[in-house]
């Protein structure tokens, strides 16, 4: 994994006010990935267990959730959270965050963000999710 600039991060990045919901149960990852999304100005509720998240969820009105996917044994969890949102709010936009071998296995969510630890990359993947589906 490379460096990152933070203060160019701030500098360049959407900042567009929009929330987003991260779902992760990676103890050391979920605050990173919860920074790099706060510092280039997204609003983020996370949670480790997909139960409190979809307690969150139930609670608040996102324009993205974001699930990350840990190994292929995750995703029979992911796409069990993605298809109860779904259930709750059809047209709730869900991303998954995977390597591109987990990615080739699912096609519960509506967008997948592939990245292999790279916080550039992450960032990239997510802020790309809003331009192409301006309805988010």
């Amino acid at each position: 994994m490379g460096w990152i600039d933070f203060g160019l991060l701030m500098e360049t990045s959407a900042g567009n006010n929009r929330f987003i919901l991260h779902v992760c149960s990676r103890e050391v990852l979920r605050p990173l990935r919860d920074q790099i999304l706060r510092l280039a100005g997204f609003h983020v509720d996370s949670g480790l267990s997909h139960t409190d998240c979809l307690s969150m969820f139930e609670a608040r009105r996102y324009d993205l959730v974001l699930i990350d996917v840990e190994g292929e044994s995750g995703i029979y969890d992911a796409e069990r959270l993605c298809s109860a949102i779904k259930t709750e709010k059809h047209d709730q936009f869900v991303a998954f965050v995977c390597n591109w071998r987990v990615a080739a296995l699912t096609d519960c969510p509506d967008e997948i963000v592939r990245t292999e630890f790279d916080p550039k990359a992450f960032l990239e993947g997510v802020e790309g999710i809003f331009p192409r589906h301006e309805g988010i």
